[in-house]
């Protein structure tokens, strides 16, 4: 009864905290709708930026519970160092999610916008998965690699403060990375086949139509073509 009562404490010290910042116009909503409405733009696609989303809340749910299983519950907290355990701190959770969201988000343009260019092109969907899972994977790896290493140095701290950041984070894009990237999105992608990249018409015609790796113009000068004007919205490239 104690152990339940002590996490909803902690679960109502949480919302009044988000609460808090909500009221001083601090609202993960709007940052979160506009990386969705961004990548809608990019990929020209619904259902790539809602697994987007999706795979994030994974990324951070398997953080958060390894979080837990190492310094609330004790779990290999002698190889980590952690000498006591306890209530995870109230500043932690919100921490990491603004980062991690921003680094998973970073992952999902790396690798999706080649699988994006080569469908364009005229690649079967699975094609198209497999050149760009080729062509990205290495920069995700590499990406990835140097977070954990940097992340991982925290945990060698003596503050259980900047130990438990250090591990959530890590954990976090080790995850992110490896299991939700690099394995679950190429299998979605593949399952949904040409309907990952639908777009209802309204949206076609209301989106712009952004050139993210200057292909067009890459294709135009290949094809003796004049590339078109930067102010038509078929030719705006993003830098």
């Amino acid at each position: 009864m104690l152990g339940l009562a002590v996490g909803i404490d902690y679960a109502m010290f949480i919302v009044s905290r988000y609460r808090e910042e909500r009221a001083r116009g601090h609202d993960p909503e709007e940052a979160v709708g506009l990386a969705f409405l961004l990548m809608m733009v990019i990929f020209r696609s619904v259902l790539v930026p809602v697994k987007a989303a999706l795979g994030f809340l994974l990324s951070v749910t398997a953080a958060l519970g390894a979080v837990v299983a190492v310094f609330q519950w004790g779990w290999l907290a002698g190889l980590l160092g952690v000498e006591q355990t306890g209530p995870i701190l109230s500043m932690m959770p919100l921490f990491m999610i603004g980062i991690v969201f921003g680094l998973a988000m970073d992952y999902e343009v790396f690798l999706v916008t080649r699988m994006r260019e080569a469908y364009v092109r005229g690649d079967r969907p699975d094609e198209a998965i497999v050149s760009g899972f080729r062509t990205s994977a290495r920069v995700v790896v590499a990406a990835a690699l140097i977070m954990m290493a940097v992340f991982g140095g925290f945990i060698g701290a003596g503050a259980s403060m900047i130990k438990m950041i250090g591990f959530s984070m890590a954990t976090a894009v080790l995850f992110d990375a490896f299991v939700v990237r690099m394995a679950i999105v190429p299998a979605v992608l593949a399952l949904l086949g040409d309907k990952a990249w639908w777009l209802p018409r309204w949206l076609q015609r209301v989106l712009p139509r952004v050139d993210v790796e200057g292909e067009a113009l890459t294709q135009a000068h290949e094809g003796g073509e004049a590339p078109q004007s930067p102010t038509e919205p078929e030719a705006v490239l993003v830098r």
